[in-house]
């Protein structure tokens, strides 16, 4: 029994070795292609370790939202702007979007936590440098960058929630693509956002893909079932994990948005007290 559990550990120690090298796929830094038709600034933001992460604010000149953008776990911000772009047609927004440490032009190396830190430093730019109002910030997060928005999305205020074929947490994902090898016991990365979902306050948009083989349908299906906030589930028939989203998709995110996250109303200035008559 004694050698079994070393070669067990042994076993482990490889695999957590390599489980960063899975769960990532960064690229360096490429020529964007498909950015928004509007001037496109180069950000860069700073973590508490003194990281500087690249990051692409595109505003939009008739936004009355912010789209605060999470991409999936493959290539980098470059890769990404085809997306960004029909999110800032679509929605008449501007979008920030961010590069987790290690992808692309941002420093460090890519981790769970490093993650969530890339997360709360463009939270921060939004509302401390740009000065936009958290209820009209939408956090987008697609795929593992679901995973991503939804830990930001449990602890700060923001005008709505949308996820596009994501998942109720990576060891899950796991269990499916290897059912028989139980490799979520060994996970380190776990991004558990089906746990934390029901701490998220304002509506939520969930999109699934009817032939995901990656993230299966009821990865949606649950996460929506965890929701507290209002929330809806959309499935789009007939594509899988990496395909163009179907026509109709933004539509119904717009729909979603003026029926169950309508902008706050600013209120009108109180007028000023008249003089009483005499």
């Amino acid at each position: 029994m004694r050698h079994v559990s070393v070669v067990v550990i042994l076993l482990l120690a490889g695999c957590l070795s390599v489980e960063n090298a899975l769960v990532y796929h960064p690229r360096p830094g490429e020529q964007p292609y498909e950015l928004p038709p509007a001037p496109n600034e180069e950000i860069a933001l700073v973590l508490a370790d003194g990281a500087k992460l690249h990051a692409r604010w595109a505003p939009h000149p008739r936004a009355t939202s912010t789209v605060l953008f999470f991409h999936g776990n493959g290539g980098n911000i470059d890769g990404w702007g085809q997306a960004v772009r029909e999110v800032w047609q679509q929605l008449d927004a501007s979008v920030l979007i961010v590069d987790y440490p290690g992808y692309g032009h941002s420093e460090g190396k890519p981790s769970e936590a490093g993650c969530y830190a890339a997360a709360d430093a463009a939270y921060r730019w939004l509302v401390e440098q740009q000065h936009v109002p958290p209820e009209r910030i939408i956090v987008w997060g697609e795929s593992l960058g679901g995973a991503v928005a939804v830990e930001l999305a449990s602890r700060q205020p923001h005008r709505a929630l949308v996820l596009v074929r994501t998942f109720t947490s990576l060891p899950e994902v796991a269990d499916d693509q290897l059912p028989l090898l139980a490799s979520s016991l060994f996970l380190t990365n776990r991004f558990p956002s089906v746990e934390r979902i029901g701490l998220c306050k304002s509506p939520v948009f969930i999109a699934s893909a009817e032939k995901d083989r990656i993230i299966q349908p009821r990865h949606g299906q649950r996460l929506h079932a965890a929701c507290t906030a209002p929330a809806e589930l959309c499935v789009l028939r007939g594509i899988g994990h990496d395909e163009p989203l179907p026509y109709g998709f933004y539509a119904a995110v717009r729909s979603f948005l003026a029926t169950k996250a309508p902008i706050p109303l600013t209120p009108n200035p109180s007028p000023p007290p008249m003089n009483s008559l005499r």
